[in-house]
């Protein structure tokens, strides 16, 4: 990857992010400029085709990918607050553009140029330059794309450790699956629930006020576990916190 400091952004907004945690979205646009960069925003984004690809729906993926593509181009530098989707455009656009290509030159070139939001900021941004402030107990958990497809575990750590009044404490096993897995929690409900409990006494035994994480699909599942538990504690995307200043 070129890791030149690029001097502006294109955010790639995932659907459940736009739907559910507009808030964490907009935080993120308020901590980007507050890092000093130009933030754009193309309106005409859609899906990226993750749902369709994990069904086996290839052929509209493909729609999806080629569409998302033609978007995002002329980007010089795209930022997703999402493992999952980022995993999708990185590792899984050249397989399904293969057999074509000037779409798969397309499909490696935007890859390149795409990073989820914690590793961009631990790769861009300097120390100094994350202010936030949250006092609380949190514990993180590594969504399965983020840290088995794209390798990324210490990164958001560090960011944590940089936000005044926050304790980190870590769960048993923070890669361990939430249940989610996009339509997977539709179709096998009662196995997402199991393992969305199993995940939920991992958060109790910590003691943390808050859980963590950096994909909105996660923690939409997490907190409905938490919630069937009539447990206080709350999610937060990463974004949330280190534009925080409570």
């Amino acid at each position: 990857m070129d890791l030149n400091t690029p001097s502006s952004l294109t955010l790639f907004i995932p659907c459940l992010m736009d739907s559910l945690y507009p808030q964490a979205a907009q935080d993120l646009v308020v901590l980007l400029r507050k890092c000093g960069f130009r933030v754009e925003y193309p309106k005409g984004q859609t899906c990226c085709g993750q749902p369709a690809f994990n069904q086996g729906y290839f052929e509209l993926a493909r729609k999806l990918a080629r569409r998302f593509l033609d978007i995002f181009e002329t980007a010089e530098c795209i930022v997703c607050p999402s493992g999952s989707c980022t995993a999708m455009v990185r590792k899984h656009y050249p397989e399904l553009l293969a057999d074509e290509p000037v779409w798969l030159e397309k499909a490696r070139a935007v890859g390149e140029r795409l990073y989820e939001v914690a590793q961009f900021l631990s790769l861009f941004v300097p120390a100094s330059r994350i202010k936030a402030s949250f006092p609380g107990r949190v514990t993180y958990h590594d969504s399965c794309h983020s840290s088995r497809s794209l390798g990324i575990y210490q990164e958001p750590r560090a960011l944590l450790a940089l936000v005044k009044g926050l304790e980190l404490v870590e769960m048993g096993d923070s890669k361990a699956c939430c249940g989610f897995g996009g339509l997977f929690s539709l179709r096998f409900p009662e196995v997402s629930q199991a393992i969305a409990e199993e995940k939920v006494k991992q958060i109790l035994a910590t003691g943390a006020q808050w859980v963590v994480g950096n994909d909105p699909g996660c923690l939409m599942n997490i907190q409905a576990g938490l919630n069937r538990g009539k447990s206080p504690i709350k999610v937060k995307h990463l974004v949330e916190i280190l534009n925080s200043r409570s």
